[in-house]
C-alpha cells in the first residue's frame, strides 16, 4: 500500500496498513501515554517511564557485532529461513519474543525501565513518536543501514517520524475476515455481515484479533461511525455492543490466526490482518474452504516498524540485522512469508514475476486504499483499551 501522510497524493498500488494502520498526527500526551500502559497491564506505571539517555552500551557505531540479538515483535512476523541465513552470514544468534498488542509491547518496555533485554521491537506507527519521547526507543544510526536507500519513497519519512530517528517501515496492511464456506454458506461482503455471522452461523466459532483498536473498530466499522471518534455517546454504545451482543459468541483472542485457527478451522469466522489471513489460506490443507473479505465499508490503515529498544544490550547486531532485513535480495522471500508489502522498491514487481499467490492481499487498489483510515491516538485511548478489556472478559478470555 502506499499509504501517504493524507493520502491525498497522487494514486500508488500498494498495500494498506504493526502492524498498525496506526499514525499519530495529533501529540500524544506523557499522561495518556502511560495510562495506555496501566491500562494495558494493570500495573503501577506512571512513574516508571521517565526519558533516559541513551547508554554508551546501547549506541552502535559500526563495531564488531555481539553474539546476540533478541527481538520482541508480533507473532510469526519473520521468514525463519531469513534469520537463520542472518546467523550464518553474520554470527549472532536470533531469539525470537511474541506480543498481541502495542499496549502489550508498551507496557513491557515501560516496565522494564530499559533492561528488558531487547534489541529490537516492532512497534506500529502511531506509537513511534509516544515511545520515542517516553524514553523507550534508542535512536537508530542510519550510517549503519546503508539498504535504507532501497526503500520506497512512500514508506518513509511518515509523519511519526519525519527523519526516521527511531524506525523503519517493516510492513504495511489492513484489517478485514475470513470466514469458512462449509460453515457459512451465504456471501459475506462487511462488517455488518460479519457481525450477523458471529452471532448466526459462527457463534462460538468466532475468533477476534487481541488488539484494542481493530477490536473496537468492528463496532465504529459496521455502524458507520469514524473510528477515531471521542464522543461518550458512541464509546458506550461500543462497549455495550462488544460486552453484551458480541462477546457471548467469541470463541478466542488471536492477533495470529493464520498460525493455528485458520490452518486448523478451529474457527469459522475470524477477524485478521490482511498477510496474516493469506498464510492461514496458504497453510490450510483446503484452502478454498476460506473466503477473504476485505474490512467494508471501512477499515483500518496501519504501518509496523523496526525500531531498537532503549538499552538494547546488542545494537551493532540490531543494525545489521535491519539493514540485512531490509535488502532487496531477501524481500521477496519476506513479503511471501509474512504476506504484506515490507516498503522496499521493486518488490511487488518481483512477486508478480515469480508468481507468488494471492498478491491481492498483499498489495491494494488505489479504490480499496481510500477504504482504510488510520488510527490517531486520541484522547480516547485509554477508553479503547478499557473496552478490550471488558470484552475479553465477557467473553470468558
Amino acid at each position: 500500500m502506499a499509504p501517504r501522510d493524507a493520502l491525498e497524493a497522487p494514486p500508488v498500488r500498494v498495500l494498506a496498513n504493526g502492524a498498525s494502520a496506526r499514525k499519530i498526527r495529533s501529540a500524544l500526551t506523557r499522561r495518556g501515554f502511560l495510562a495506555t500502559a496501566l491500562a494495558a497491564s494493570g500495573a503501577v506505571l506512571f512513574t516508571a517511564c521517565a526519558p533516559q539517555k541513551a547508554s554508551a552500551a546501547s549506541e552502535a557505531h559500526g563495531g564488531p557485532l555481539e553474539d546476540r540479538l533478541s527481538i520482541y515483535t508480533w507473532s510469526d512476523y519473520d521468514d525463519p529461513k531469513i534469520l537463520s541465513a542472518f546467523t550464518k552470514k553474520s554470527g549472532p544468534k536470533v531469539v525470537v519474543d511474541a506480543f498481541n498488542s502495542n499496549e502489550e509491547l508498551i507496557a513491557k518496555l515501560v516496565a522494564a525501565r530499559g533492561t528488558s533485554g531487547y534489541d529490537i521491537v516492532v512497534p506500529s506507527g502511531l506509537f513511534i513518536l509516544p515511545m520515542a519521547e517516553n524514553g523507550l526507543l534508542e535512536k537508530i544510526n542510519l550510517d549503519l543501514i546503508p539498504n535504507f536507500a532501497t526503500m520506497n519513497p512512500n514508506f518513509i519519512h511518515r509523519s511519526f517520524d519525519p527523519k526516521n530517528e527511531y524506525s523503519i517501515c517493516k510492513a504495511w496492511g489492513t484489517t478485514g475476515f475470513v470466514y469458512d464456506k462449509t460453515v457459512i454458506s451465504r456471501e459475506l461482503t462487511n462488517w455488518a455481515d460479519f457481525v450477523d455471522a458471529a452471532q448466526k452461523e459462527a457463534s462460538g466459532r468466532t475468533a477476534l484479533l487481541d488488539d484494542p483498536a481493530p477490536l473496537c473498530g468492528i463496532y465504529f466499522w459496521s455502524h458507520d461511525i469514524d473510528w477515531n471518534t471521542t464522543e461518550k455517546k458512541h464509546l458506550d454504545a461500543c462497549e455495550s455492543f462488544l460486552t453484551k451482543q458480541l462477546a457471548p459468541h467469541i470463541t478466542t483472542f488471536d492477533s495470529a490466526p493464520g498460525g493455528q485457527i485458520i490452518p486448523q478451522a478451529s474457527a469459522a469466522l475470524v477477524q485478521s490482518y490482511s498477510g496474516d489471513a493469506r498464510t492461514g489460506m496458504a497453510a490450510s490443507k483446503d484452502p478454498e474452504r476460506w473466503q477473504w473479505v476485505l474490512g467494508a465499508p471501512a477499515t483500518e490503515l496501519w504501518m509496523d516498524n523496526w525500531a531498537i529498544a532503549k538499552g538494547a544490550p546488542h545494537p551493532e547486531a540490531a543494525h545489521a540485522f535491519i539493514d540485512y532485513i531490509i535488502a532487496p535480495d531477501v524481500q521477496l522471500a519476506q513479503v511471501d512469508y509474512i504476506g504484506y508489502d515490507t516498503g522496499v522498491q521493486g518488490t511487488q514487481q518481483k512477486a508478480d514475476e515469480a508468481g507468488l499467490e494471492r498478491l491481492d492481499m498483499v498489495y491494494f487498489e488505489d479504490a480499496q486504499v481510500k477504504t482504510m483510515h488510520e488510527q490517531k491516538f486520541t484522547s480516547a485511548q485509554e477508553r479503547i483499551v478499557s473496552i478490550w478489556n471488558a470484552t475479553k472478559a465477557a467473553a470468558g478470555a
